[in-house]
């Protein structure tokens, strides 16, 4: 992911802390632990061939990635539907995880969500949510990701296409323009329509743009996109905040969370993601499971 990136020059002059826990947020969490908190942890694609020989088996062919990514992660930000939607295709991924807790969480075309200016999209939205329902249980949050062009000034495209969608399918919202950000008002009107609506606010964590970590929960959920720097220092010390504030959401009663790793060179995804793992189960206690490299050696 390209979005927000910095020179790795600049990075260690960047106020990585997020920001403090929202007021608006008491009202998502109710203050004590959930029972079972569904944690998913993945990346963005699996068909990365830099990990054959790291996390998959040397001489892995790409039809077969997938098969070994749901052996390391359990779930994946499904960028590939944002640009095409192939059902059959979309049905052999789903067979080929059957039987695992594993979910996708396809993220909506570029034709709507791009294209559209989110007018006249009803015909393509259902024909889309239609397709995706062949993952069955696997399905997870639908991810609408709008244009950094997409500003306020559009607000009344977006709330009466939200209000549109179906209720009994889980939706995350991310917002680009700096406008959402930099005005409380349409902030809050922004965070208050998913609210009423039942809908999540997907948390973008990247080096150059810190407005987009707002860390705003209008559900008792999160859709986090950290977006590391190739295992730059500031990683972990980034990776250690997000444990802390993990920490404290679990503990007042969040009930799931999607954490996406990116990288701008994703061949160290896996590395990163072993360390917040590690992080998570030592100050969380979840058991969660962590990428298994080949030759069984990390960075850490």
């Amino acid at each position: 992911m390209d979005f927000g990136r910095v020179d790795t020059a600049l990075l260690n002059d960047i106020d990585f802390k997020l920001p403090a826990e929202p007021v608006f947020n008491k009202t998502a969490l109710p203050g004590r632990p959930a029972k079972a908190p569904a944690v998913y942890l993945g990346c963005a694609k699996w068909g990365r061939k830099e990990w054959v020989g790291k996390i998959y088996p040397k001489g892995t062919r790409e039809k077969d990635f997938l098969q070994e990514y749901v052996k390391h992660y359990n779930s994946i930000e499904l960028n590939a539907t944002h640009y095409n939607v192939d059902p059959p295709l979309l049905r052999k991924w789903a067979a080929t995880t059957a039987g695992r807790n594993f979910r996708f969480c396809p993220k909506v075309p570029q034709s709507i969500s791009h294209y559209s200016q989110l007018t006249n999209a009803t015909e393509a939205t259902t024909a889309f949510l239609g397709e995706v329902l062949a993952f069955g249980e696997q399905l997870g949050p639908i991810f609408l990701q709008l244009s950094d062009k997409f500003g306020p000034s559009r607000k009344s495209n977006l709330f009466n296409y939200l209000a549109s969608l179906p209720q009994d399918l889980r939706f995350y919202v991310e917002v680009r323009h700096p406008d959402w950000f930099a005005d409380p008002v349409h902030s809050r009107e922004l965070f208050q329509t998913l609210r009423n609506l039942g809908m999540g606010a997907v948390i973008t964590d990247t080096a150059g743009r810190r407005d987009c970590a707002h860390m705003h929960l209008p559900l008792a959920g999160a859709f986090i996109r950290f977006v590391g720097n190739s295992l730059h220092p500031t990683d972990h010390t980034r990776v250690d905040d997000w444990v802390n504030r993990l920490q404290y959401w679990l503990e007042h009663g969040l009930e799931e969370l999607y954490f996406f790793m990116h990288m701008h060179d994703e061949a160290f995804s896996p590395e990163l993601t072993v360390y917040l793992v590690d992080q998570l189960n030592a100050r969380c206690g979840l058991g969660l499971a962590k990428p298994a490299f080949v030759n069984n050696n990390t960075l850490f």
